[in-house]
């Protein structure tokens, strides 16, 4: 390409013909078209839509909270009060850890509960990102045309858009496929071959249509699911718990008894 870039496919074009020549790694290329698709998207692009949010009532008693916590792997959940359309709050997974320090003294939500802030769908996401890391906030309720409660985004999403799957808790190791997390509850990679997860399972999934339970899983919702939302196979629960645009990723499976199965760390070494 000769000359100066004439509009933002040119400056692409460029950046991937310095990759090319070895002027910029992979890695630094892969950031830097983030970078520059960060500043054409809106947060409607990337927010998880309100049908697949992850609430926590105001009004729960404190072992409901606790075990809605746990089912969910989430770190923030929006707080609601009368009904789904009202987000009084954000309560952080970490402030729970105060129910094992007060004993018996009650546990009183709205004590502990952080402002809901809320941006609508069209915001841009560069200026969402400034608007995260000014207020040190990490969380934001999105709301309509109309200020009605359409999903919700993370400065994790946003960051995500630029350097790409961001690991987390649940992650497991490259050359792992399936770890133990209890008698009944198993971390599952959405590459694992249909065939092994049934040995591993004691399962009678068919391989013909598809070659992992990520295939199997997709064809079982009828199209690509997202982060949080559960099925029920047989006697198998199945809950997402990482998945972007394009693929499934990784799995929480919960077994209806203990499996005696091999030992955590010897699947798919």
């Amino acid at each position: 390409m000769s000359g100066e870039p004439r509009d933002l496919a040119e400056v692409i074009e460029s950046l991937r013909e310095a990759s090319e020549r070895g002027l910029i790694d992979g890695d630094a290329l892969v950031m830097l078209e983030g970078v520059l698709a960060v500043a054409d998207m809106q947060v409607r692009d990337i927010m998880v839509p309100r049908s697949q949010m992850v609430f926590v009532d105001r009004d729960a008693p404190p072992e409901k909270l606790v075990e809605r916590v746990v089912e969910s792997g989430h770190s923030r959940f929006p707080v609601i009060g009368e009904d789904r359309d009202e987000i009084v709050g954000i309560l952080l997974a970490k402030d729970l850890l105060r129910l094992q320090a007060a004993g018996d003294e009650p546990f009183e939500i709205r004590e502990y509960m952080r402002p809901a802030v809320f941006v609508p769908e069209s915001k841009r996401l560069n200026v969402l990102l400034k608007e995260f890391r000014r207020s040190h906030n990490h969380i934001a309720m999105v709301v309509d045309e109309y200020g009605g409660v359409c999903g919700l985004v993370t400065i994790e999403d946003v960051i995500e858009q630029i350097v790409g799957e961001i690991d987390d808790e649940h992650d497991v190791e490259e050359d792992l496929m399936i770890r133990r997390e209890s008698p009944r509850e198993f971390t599952v990679r959405a590459l694992t071959p249909v065939g092994e997860f049934n040995e591993f399972f004691g399962t009678a999934f068919t391989d013909e249509e598809y070659d992992t339970i990520g295939g199997l899983l997709m064809q079982e919702f009828g199209r690509l699911p997202r982060r949080g939302e559960t099925i029920r196979i047989g006697e198998l629960e199945f809950r997402i718990l990482r998945a972007d645009r394009r693929r499934i990723d990784l799995l929480r499976v919960v077994a209806p008894r203990d499996l005696a199965g091999p030992a955590p760390d010897d699947i798919g070494r």
